[in-house]
């Protein structure tokens, strides 16, 4: 088996199938800005000790003093580990009076000196110009190449490259691994994502996946997509009541646990409330939910309970709540899980869906994204309502378009009936529970300071 270094980010790890590869060549490319030079760093910083330092090498794109000026912004880096642990290089004026089989030798003589774990090269892409041509780019890149295999070291070659170089550049054909950053761009909104080229010697995690760049470097995201699997696995027995007693008739006693619920309707219909009904009837009776929500932010979500008689403060309620405003589908869903297991909630609220799918970048990824989250909660148990605005007031024909009602194990319908006695009614109705029986008719109800109560037989 092959050993692993940490790239300084446990999600990359993760997606890298455990880190890179130990003494390996690897290709970190993007265009400008998109946190090259910073995972270098983040690898270096996260790897580097007395006994086995690691070398920054800078060549050309980027005066040291910059890359090191830069650097002490971000909370991984060590002040000082420089001159001990982190040796930082310019080869600048050694590759401009003398080229690259001066550089070859500078290098070489560095490896000799200090043994490192880490070696970054950044700018390699700048290397380039330097040579006459191809045949002499290729023989220095055979050159270099020989020598940090010749030495217990793991590489990192950073380079502004674009994706079309890649079949013909060579050293893309030298490299172990190569991880591509960049960005796509949805409306107004853009989108940081990397992608795993190539990787020797081991799998890795497909597709793209989110990243965001902080003062603590780079986190990673991995794209939840989980594959079908046969194993089986518990949900438990009994059900978990709505909170509405009414409508646990309508659902044979309740909801069986590790199912998932969508509640469509209108605005203003009480989808939120009916999700709020759920977990804090669950609270009352000793059962952890998670409230997720995109729509009311704490002080306005706190003043929607205390009108039902609930509180926030409840010690086994958890609220998380985060703007749909630059939304990251793949981190909302990852604090979502960690959120869960580390509270040891059975029940969850989703609002809303709608918010989620606006932030999903395109339909397969949001049905992807969907279908994924379903299996996690109900293979640990946790039963998760979701919340989804339809747009028809009145008369609702269609539910949701990307494919969430179809996955949900029940859906809750709840829509306006029109106008009866100087007032609009509203009304419930069961659409779908899965293996199990559901009163299929329509229910009328009114939202009283009890909160949901069912007024027709």
């Amino acid at each position: 088996m092959i050993e692993r270094v940490t790239t300084g980010a446990a999600e990359l790890d993760n997606i890298l199938g455990g880190g890179l590869p130990r003494h390996s060549i690897n290709l970190v490319i993007g265009p400008p800005g998109s946190g090259k030079t910073i995972l270098a760093e983040q690898c270096v910083h996260a790897n580097a000790d007395a006994d086995r330092p690691a070398i920054y090498f800078a060549t050309v794109s980027e005066p040291l003093e910059k890359v090191l000026r830069f650097g002490q912004t971000l909370s991984f880096f060590d002040p000082l580990a420089v001159g001990s642990k982190v040796f930082y290089e310019d080869l600048g004026a050694t590759l401009g009076d003398h080229g690259l089989d001066a550089l070859v030798e500078r290098i070489r003589n560095s490896l000799r000196e200090h043994r490192p774990a880490i070696v970054v090269i950044d700018s390699f892409k700048a290397l380039r110009p330097y040579a006459a041509d191809d045949g002499e780019f290729r023989h220095f890149l055979h050159l270099l190449s020989g020598i940090v295999s010749a030495f217990p070291v793991t590489s990192i070659w950073v380079g502004e490259y674009q994706p079309t170089e890649i079949a013909d550049a060579p050293e893309f054909a030298v490299a172990d691994a190569i991880i591509a950053l960049g960005a796509s761009r949805t409306g107004e909104r853009s989108f940081r994502q990397l992608q795993v080229l190539k990787l020797r010697g081991g799998d890795f995690l497909s597709g793209d996946h989110a990243y965001r760049i902080s003062a603590d470097g780079i986190a990673a995201y991995p794209r939840l997509a989980d594959p079908s699997t046969e194993i089986p696995y518990d949900l438990g027995r009994g059900r978990r009541t709505s909170g509405v007693a009414a409508l646990d008739e309508m659902l044979a006693q309740g909801y069986p646990p590790g199912s998932s619920t969508l509640i469509a309707g209108p605005t203003g219909v009480g989808k939120t409330l009916m999700g709020l009904h759920f977990v804090f009837d669950g609270a009352r009776h000793g059962e952890h939910g998670v409230i997720a929500t995109l729509q009311e932010n704490p002080t306005q979500l706190q003043r929607v309970v205390a009108g039902f008689g609930w509180s926030l403060d409840d010690d086994n309620v958890t609220l998380m709540y985060r703007s749909p405003v630059d939304l990251y589908v793949d981190e909302w869903v990852h604090g979502l899980l960690h959120t869960i297991e580390a509270t040891g909630a059975t029940r969850v609220l989703v609002d809303s869906l709608g918010d989620l799918q606006m932030a999903a970048q395109d339909v397969v990824r949001f049905r992807e994204w969907v279908y994924s989250l379903l299996h996690r909660c109900s293979r640990r148990g946790v039963s998760i309502m979701m919340t989804y605005e339809v747009p028809d007031l009145t008369g609702t024909t269609r539910l949701t378009e990307y494919g969430a009602s179809h996955l949900a194990d029940n859906v809750v319908l709840l829509q306006y009936q029109g106008v009866t006695q100087q007032r609009v009614s509203r009304t419930l109705t069961v659409l779908k529970t899965r293996a199990t029986y559901h009163d299929p008719r329509i229910r009328e109800y009114d939202i009283t300071p009890s909160g949901i109560t069912l007024t027709s037989g």
